[in-house]
């Protein structure tokens, strides 16, 4: 089975400025590309055919630059363009619900904003994710030094804990790496701002969201420095 994929690219990224003042943060490069092309790219080697973009700060620049997605080796692109159509971004439920008739019933779900070249968007998994009934299944990675708190611990089972930490005694970050059934945002109707925060605990108190943890590199760009530091020559870092 082949799902396809949405990819975060709406936020305005106020913490990257001013680098963001006039490039969208998606179109950021890293190793001389920008950070969606990387996953794009990576989409494509995994068999996935079609993606989703959500779009809202310097949108036209990112649709300007990624086209219909041919050259990367996808069969489309589409795009959900949150500033034309309501004027801003909608946050992430909102995002997903507001794109979800381009979506299917299941589908990959990533920021553009992270950069993980180790990652492979495994065909393996969505099949099991599809054949189960769960509402997501989660990419856990060790807490950064500027998330010390983590988001979600992990029970004996492997399903997510939204309200502390699992038998390892450990809060996980979430990776903006996942799994995602449209059944999660049923409840959010297209055009209204919604989080995914409070829908993934939730669902989670109802045991619908697996886990796992990704230890491959993972970065997620917040500020100038981190993507300077990121593309240092590797003597310099």
């Amino acid at each position: 089975m082949t799902l396809k994929a949405m990819i975060l690219a709406a936020g305005r990224g106020e913490r990257m400025r001013p680098l963001t003042d006039h490039v969208p943060k998606p179109l950021l490069e890293v190793h001389g590309r920008p950070l969606i092309e990387h996953h794009l790219v990576a989409l494509a080697a995994a068999g996935v055919r079609d993606v989703v973009v959500n779009t809202a700060w310097l949108e036209q620049q990112i649709v300007d630059r990624l086209g219909d997605g041919r050259r990367f080796g996808l069969a489309s692109i589409a795009y959900s363009m949150e500033g034309r159509d309501h004027g801003g971004a909608l946050e992430t439920a909102g995002g997903i619900a507001t794109a979800g008739h381009l979506l299917g019933e299941a589908f990959w779900l990533v920021s553009a904003d992270v950069y993980v070249p180790d990652f492979g968007f495994d065909a393996g998994a969505a099949a099991r994710f599809v054949a189960s009934d769960r509402l997501a299944h989660l990419w856990l990675v060790p807490n950064p030094s500027f998330h010390p708190r983590g988001d979600f611990g992990i029970d004996a089972d492997g399903f997510g804990i939204a309200d502390g930490a699992g038998p390892d005694g450990e809060r996980w970050t979430y990776a903006n790496l996942a799994l995602i059934r449209g059944e999660l945002c049923a409840g959010v109707a297209p055009g209204q701002h919604a989080k995914l925060g409070p829908l993934l605990a939730a669902a989670m108190r109802d045991r619908r969201v697996s886990v796992e943890i990704y230890r491959g590199r993972w970065h997620n760009l917040g500020t100038p420095e981190q993507l300077a530091a990121l593309n240092a020559p590797a003597d310099a870092r």
